[in-house]
């Protein structure tokens, strides 16, 4: 079987792109000096009362740049349909576009849901009213879909853990030696040093991040809030001692603490698990008071209310930190935890102690933006108003402060997503947290690098993948700021 090159019979559109992309570049460039040497552009009054800018050179420019970022656009779009079109006829890039199928349907009909109901949706419609916004949110979305659909075997070509013979190393697009029914023919962007499948493993990879950096950033707001809001609210020693502590945690460099965090030593201990117990019960008293505090005048409700979802989030709580029916498991002591029949589901130790590492290093930032927060918003009037009516205080910081610190909070709820998928591409290319053979990017990108003098297709993919979802991340959070400041 031959093997695959990258654009196969669509190579005749190769030159076409060169050349767009040659142009935007330039352009580029051009607009840059021009902005700097040559004056701003006229503005002139039309008789009708509208305003215009005059065109000149710098009008020229821009037109160029406008049309070239176009015609690059169209022409990735043309690589993209032709692809899914002519699978593997269309090279590599054909049998790629081919495998991300269902990603692209998701895609679609999400942006045309989202579009068609924007005016409903509150913040999240108003994002497409931002291009920087709809096209982070684009490069977020395809790893989200790609982690989803890669977990149900979709997308991949080959376990990401099996050695095929006669692969190592090998060049995108090479075709498997001894082909067996139902194998897919190729590895698509090479193998590695262990004659594992690159693509395959890219796409796996994709899940650990969408797994493990929202549900943990997400538990690390749900930390900070549940200090910030009474810290800031009440102030006092209450205050000073929780700023303390957030700023001892701050004093150690990120990394350090990180990484001294996932020794193996530590774990051996039982400290994350600890960790776990403590961190994991935050979540369970921001439900429960803010549950109680907006229906704290309608009891017959409010009770049978907090006994159900209490009561799963117990259920829950215990299930995530037992591990084997105990919630402490080491050599010296045991502590039991959630019989293994009741026990939903079982988090791998080396998640574990990640997912708690991030927790636990987010925390204080997020506390500390939550408490500066509360004390610019508890100054405000409707948080007087809400005094004088005699609302509770709980009620107040969450039925009043923290809905008006809701654009700050989202933004940087983007951004931290992005840091926490950082940090996960660190401790995994340091090799420590998860397994040795996880597909997670850092530790791809750590065993491609060894070779990368000889070898650049190991480690390019996921150190693209890892770029793309961080800017997409950051991109949506400067849409999202640009947005809720038209509020």
């Amino acid at each position: 079987m031959e093997p695959l090159t990258w654009t196969g019979s669509i190579a005749f559109l190769n030159p076409l792109l060169m050349i767009a992309l040659a142009v935007l570049l330039l352009s580029i460039l051009v607009w840059i000096i021009a902005s700097i040497f040559l004056p701003e552009q006229q503005i002139v009054v039309n008789p009708d009362g509208s305003v215009s800018s005059g065109g000149g050179v710098r009008g020229l420019i821009q037109l160029v740049l406008h049309y070239s970022f176009l015609a690059s656009v169209g022409l990735a779009v043309a690589y993209l349909v032709l692809g899914i079109l002519m699978g593997t006829g269309a090279g590599i890039i054909g049998a790629i576009s081919q495998q991300f199928l269902p990603v692209w349907v998701a895609l679609i009909i999400m942006f045309a849901m989202s579009i068609a109901f924007k005016r409903r949706l509150g913040l999240y419609g108003k994002l497409y009213d931002s291009p920087i916004g709809m096209i982070g949110f684009g490069l977020v979305m395809f790893w989200v879909f790609t982690g989803i659909f890669g977990a149900l075997d979709l997308i991949v070509t080959h376990d990401p853990l099996t050695q095929i013979s006669g692969m190592k190393n090998k060049v995108p697009g090479t075709p498997l030696p001894n082909l067996e029914d139902g194998e897919y023919a190729w590895y698509l962007l090479g193998g590695d040093n262990l004659a594992r499948d690159v693509f395959s493993r890219m796409v796996k990879g994709a899940w650990v991040v969408v797994q493990i950096a929202p549900l943990a950033t997400m538990f690390a707001f749900m930390v900070g809030i549940t200090l910030g809001l009474p810290a800031g609210y009440y102030g006092g020693r209450f205050d000073t001692f929780l700023s303390f502590l957030a700023n001892l945690i701050l004093a150690f460099p990120v990394i350090l603490l990180f990484y001294l965090l996932v020794t193996p030593e530590i774990v051996a201990t039982g400290v994350p698990n600890y960790m776990a117990a403590v961190l994991f019960v935050f979540p369970i008293l921001f439900i429960g008071v803010l549950l109680n505090s907006r229906y704290y005048t309608r009891p017959n409700f409010r009770t049978p209310l907090l006994i159900g979802v209490l009561g799963v989030a117990i259920w829950l709580y215990l299930s995530l930190i037992s591990t084997g029916g105990y919630i402490i498991n080491t050599e010296a002591y045991r502590i039991w935890g959630l019989p293994t029949y009741l026990d939903l589901f079982d988090i791998p130790g080396g998640i574990l102690v990640v997912f708690v590492s991030v927790v636990f290093v987010n925390s204080p930032t997020v506390f500390r933006i939550v408490r500066g927060l509360a004390l610019d918003i508890k100054t405000r009037d409707y948080v007087a108003a809400a005094q004088t009516r005699g609302e509770g205080p709980w009620y107040i910081m969450l039925w009043e402060i923290l809905p008006n610190a809701r654009g700050p909070l989202i933004v940087d709820f983007c951004l931290r997503i992005g840091y926490t998928t950082i940090l996960l591409g660190t401790l995994g290319f340091f090799g420590l947290g998860l397994p040795p053979e996880s597909p997670d990017w850092g530790s791809t990108i750590n065993e491609g690098r060894k070779l990368l003098s000889i070898y650049l297709h190991p480690a390019l993919p996921p150190a693209f993948a890892l770029l793309s979802l961080v800017l997409g991340l950051n991109l949506l959070a400067d849409g999202l700021r640009e947005e809720s400041l038209k509020d």
